[in-house]
C-alpha cells in the first residue's frame, strides 16, 4: 500500500491535529513520538519490550548502519526489518546530521561529503544519491533526503549557502529515489533565519515531497527562537502533508510543537536520560540516584501503569542504578518510553476532545523549571 496521510481531528483552540499515516507496514497514529534506535536497536530495549510498549515506529541511523554492520550484511539478510526482527514501520535519517557533526573529520563539496569514520578513521564519501541508495537497501518505510545540517551560530550568508546546497541535494534525492514503497521526506533548512526557512519551504513544495521535516533545530539555538520559527512556519506549510520536527524534545517541546500543528517527533532524551538515571514522572523529573530515594518504598510514579512502576520501588531502582547493574538501564528506559508514549496518547485524545491546552497546563506546572 502506498504512503498517505489523513487528518482526522483538529483542536479548536490551537493548530493541533490528530491524524493517521498509512504505510505498507500499517497505520501510525499522529502525533507520534519515534524512539531512536541508532544502530538498529533502541538502547537497552529488546524488540519484545518495544512491542509490549506498542511503539508504532522507530528511527534508525543511516550513518551508523553504513559503518557497522554495513550495507552488504543488511542487504544479504533482506533489509533492516528482517535483520532487526521488527515488523512495524521504521524511519531512517539520511546520515547527514552525523556526518556534519564531525566537523574536523569531513570535507563538503557540491557532490557530497568526504568524511572519516569515527570508529576507525577510514575515509568514506556520501552523496545525496548514495544516501538514498543505501536507505532503499535498508528498506525503511520513511526515508529522509540528504541535507547539510547547518551549525549554530552561523552568519546569514553561510546559512543561505548551506540551505541552497541542501535544496539542490533535495532535487537529486527525489530524482534518484525509485522505491514506491518508501516515502521520501524533504527537510527544511535555513538555520534561525525565517526568510531562509521560507525559501527552503517553497523549494521543497516545488519538488513535492510527500512529507516535510524541520531540520537544524536543537543544535544550540535558544529554545524561544526555535519556538518562534516553528510558529511562523506553521501557517506556510501544506495542510495535507505530515510535518516532522527532528530531534525534539522535552515534554513541553512536544506539547508546544503539537499545538503548532506538528505531527512527528524523535529524540534521544527519554532513552539517554534513562541510562543516566533521570526519569520522567507525572510530577516532574526524578534523579533516581539522589539519597532521598534510598529508603523510598513507593513506586517510581504512582500514576503510571508500566511494569516498572507496578512492581519496583524507588529504593530498589536507586540501588540498581548506583550499583551499575545493567538491568537499571533496561527498567529506566522502559519506564521513560512508556511515559513518552502515554503522553502522546493523551495528546491525541486531548486533540479529539478539544482539551489540549488543559493538558499542556498540567505539564507546564510539573516541568517548567526543568524543561
Amino acid at each position: 500500500m502506498s504512503f498517505s496521510f489523513r487528518v482526522l481531528a483538529r483542536d479548536q483552540k490551537t493548530h493541533a491535529r490528530q491524524g493517521v499515516l498509512q504505510t505498507g507496514r500499517g497505520e501510525i497514529e499522529t502525533p507520534v513520538f519515534m524512539p531512536v534506535g541508532t544502530a538498529g536497536t533502541v538502547k537497552a530495549m529488546p524488540q519484545e519490550f518495544l512491542e509490549d510498549l506498542k511503539i508504532q515506529i522507530i528511527l534508525a541511523n543511516t550513518y551508523h548502519l553504513y559503518l557497522r554492520p554495513g550495507e552488504e550484511v543488511i542487504e544479504s539478510q533482506g533489509g533492516l526489518h528482517r535483520f532487526m526482527s521488527w515488523e512495524r514501520p521504521i524511519l531512517t535519517d539520511s546520515g547527514g546530521y552525523q556526518v556534519f557533526s564531525h566537523r574536523k573529520l569531513r570535507k563538503i563539496t557540491e557532490e557530497g561529503v568526504q568524511f572519516q569514520s569515527h570508529l576507525d578513521g577510514s575515509s568514506h564519501f556520501f552523496s545525496p544519491e548514495q544516501s538514498i541508495q543505501f536507505q532503499q537497501t535498508l528498506g525503511a518505510d520513511i526515508i529522509m533526503m540528504f541535507d547539510e545540517c547547518t551549525p549554530y551560530p552561523v552568519s546569514e550568508r553561510e546559512a543561505r549557502e548551506s540551505m541552497l546546497r541542501s535544496m539542490r541535494w533535495a532535487q537529486r534525492c527525489k530524482d534518484v529515489h525509485n522505491n514506491p514503497g518508501q516515502a521520501l521526506f524533504g527537510i527544511l533548512q535555513g538555520s534561525v533565519f525565517l526568510q531562509l526557512r521560507q525559501e527552503s519551504l517553497e523549494r521543497l513544495c516545488e519538488i513535492d515531497f510527500p512529507g516535510l521535516a524541520l531540520g537544524g533545530f536543537s543544535v544550540g539555538e535558544p529554545r524561544l527562537l526555535m519556538y518562534e520559527l516553528i510558529e511562523r512556519l506553521e501557517n506556510l506549510m501544506p495542510q495535507d502533508k505530515p510535518r516532522y520536527v527532528m530531534g525534539v524534545g522535552t515534554p513541553l517541546d512536544l506539547l508546544f510543537c503539537v499545538k503548532q500543528g506538528m505531527d512527528m517527533f524523535d529524540c534521544v532524551l527519554p532513552t539517554r536520560n534513562a541510562r543516566n538515571g533521570t526519569l520522567f514522572t507525572s510530577v516532574g523529573k526524578i534523579r533516581i540516584k539522589n539519597a532521598c530515594y534510598r529508603h523510598d518504598q513507593g513506586p517510581l510514579d504512582p500514576h503510571c501503569q508500566c511494569l516498572v512502576c507496578k512492581r519496583y520501588s524507588r529504593s530498589y531502582l536507586r540501588h540498581l542504578f548506583v550499583s551499575g547493574e545493567i538491568v537499571a538501564s533496561i527498567l529506566n528506559t522502559y519506564h521513560n518510553l512508556h511515559f513518552y508514549l502515554d503522553l502522546m496518547g493523551k495528546i491525541r485524545q486531548s486533540i479529539a476532545l478539544n482539551s489540549l491546552t488543559e493538558l499542556e497546563g498540567h505539564f507546564r506546572e510539573q516541568y517548567a523549571e526543568s524543561a
